[in-house]
């Protein structure tokens, strides 16, 4: 490979935090959220690295499909559910569970006559008022699935609306609602995602739901991933290839955004938001160079960023960069842009190679790009 910007996964890492969340759940099945190509990670890669799960959960059957294609067994929940009654064949043949939350898929199900029946989810609104049936129409809405030929099995879910934030007062009175509606008698129920795995036991269940911290990010407000002992999966690297020596009162990159205080040593490095590395991410952000933290200068452009090297002076063309991942969590990144990690994992574009690489083998990965 020529050009150095590569994504590096560690499926260790993965299952690393897999065992996290049974730490914290250990009575709990698990369903690993995969969607969003798994975070940016690879659907196929992180099913194959999540194998003895007890479930997958997608937001459509397009992803589950692919799971299928993969290989995978297990049950696979599609979180959005079925988005129009032609789909509901494909469901039955492939054993694809959707979230039912919203009486217009309830009354598809009853009204349609299907080779066999489905597993189904029902989805209630304990607060977080975006999808899901209102607490108060739960019997009713669970009785008449329960009476649906077209369903054999009713689950029971609900979703946080503010459980990263372990103070907030709303998760509380959610993880409450849930309960008193829905008892033990009522079948499997889930409500815990990551942050509920992590900081609301009471929340944990029959089945969580663990998305991001599988990948080795936190979920919660003011805990860093190391503090969960949470390991990054992806690391986003590139190269350093080409260094300058700048006059004070140059401008660097597009529009001249940021001038050289100083006579100033600027390295350019082969990522861009191209790649997936943002273009809202500003100057001052950190990125590592041969592991030590030197502030990106001036704008994001497609292909490349320009860092300040004054305090890294002996750097050469070639050495190794890390943008985020192993040495530099994506939440501090993240920060610096004014958004979540989720957001920069699930930008990486397609034209950047992934390669398997565990975290001592990094550096080596990136030299040999050279």
């Amino acid at each position: 490979m020529s050009r150095p910007a590569r994504v590096a996964q560690d499926s260790a890492a993965l299952q690393h935090n897999l065992e996290r969340v049974r730490h914290f759940a250990p009575r709990s099945k698990v369903m690993a959220i995969v969607k969003a190509n798994a975070y940016g990670h690879g659907l196929a890669w992180a099913a194959a690295a999540l194998a003895d799960v007890d479930g997958f959960g997608v937001a459509g059957v397009e992803e589950a499909l692919e799971l299928r294609a993969a290989g995978v067994k297990q049950h696979i929940c599609l979180l959005e559910g079925f988005f129009h009654p032609d789909e509901l064949p494909l469901l039955v043949e492939h054993r694809l569970a959707p979230v039912i939350h919203h009486e217009s898929q309830l009354w598809d199900l009853e009204n349609i006559s299907l080779k066999g029946p489905l597993e189904v989810w029902l989805k209630i609104d304990t607060g977080m008022h975006r999808l899901g049936f209102p607490l108060e129409a739960y019997s009713e809405f669970a009785g008449r699935l329960r009476a649906c030929a077209a369903v054999k099995q009713v689950r029971i879910l609900s979703h946080f609306a503010n459980a990263d934030n372990r103070f907030d007062t709303a998760t509380p009175l959610q993880i409450q609602r849930f309960i008193q509606v829905v008892g033990k008698s009522e079948g499997e129920r889930s409500l815990a995602n990551s942050a509920g795995i992590a900081a609301w036991p009471e929340s944990h269940l029959e089945w969580v739901r663990p998305g991001i911290m599988l990948y080795g990010v936190s979920p919660l407000i003011g805990y860093s991933a190391t503090r969960l002992d949470l390991k990054p999966v992806m690391t986003l690297q590139s190269a350093v290839i080409a260094i300058h020596h700048r006059r004070k009162g140059d401008p660097i990159g597009y529009g001249g955004d940021w001038i050289c205080p100083e006579d100033t040593p600027v390295g350019v490095i082969a990522i861009g938001y191209g790649d997936g590395y943002s273009r809202h991410i500003p100057t001052g952000t950190p990125v590592l160079v041969n592991g030590k933290a030197v502030p990106l200068v001036g704008r994001v452009s497609m292909d490349m960023i320009s860092v300040d090297l004054r305090t890294q002076p002996h750097t050469r063309v070639g050495d190794p960069v890390v943008l985020w991942g192993q040495g530099l969590p994506v939440e501090e990144v993240a920060n610096h842009a004014g958004t979540v990690g989720y957001t920069l994992l699930c930008g990486v574009t397609s034209r950047i190679p992934r390669v398997e690489a565990a975290a001592q083998e990094l550096v080596s990965v990136a030299r040999g790009s050279e």
